[in-house]
């Protein structure tokens, strides 16, 4: 008989591995990050009155120099149709709840 291994294989993603860099620029990253979510949460914030009522906890791809967005329950497919017209840009992902949060903490 097998048996299998109990025990689950953690996860690594590129938010989950260990930054390298000096301080300096790893402050640099995370005030980028930070300026990019600036520039996509007030797209994410007017149109989340309407979407909770119909999509509630699906995925929204925004992509913020356009103003486009893109919804689907799964946030990969999300993501790709944002790529698809916006291949050089990255997509802020959001998920459609109260708090925009995509996983857990």
């Amino acid at each position: 008989m097998t048996y299998l291994n109990p025990t689950r294989t953690v996860r690594r993603g590129r938010l989950h591995a260990k930054r390298t860099g000096s301080p300096e620029e790893i402050a640099q990253w995370d005030a980028e990050r930070e300026a990019f979510y600036q520039r996509c949460k007030p797209i994410f914030d007017r149109l989340k009155p309407e979407l909770i009522k119909t999509h509630y906890n699906w995925y929204m791809a925004v992509e913020p120099d356009s103003g486009d967005y893109f919804i689907d329950k799964d946030d990969m497919v999300a993501t790709k149709m944002c790529r698809q017209k916006h291949p050089n840009a990255i997509p802020f992902l959001f998920r459609i709840n109260d708090t925009g949060a995509c996983g857990t903490i």
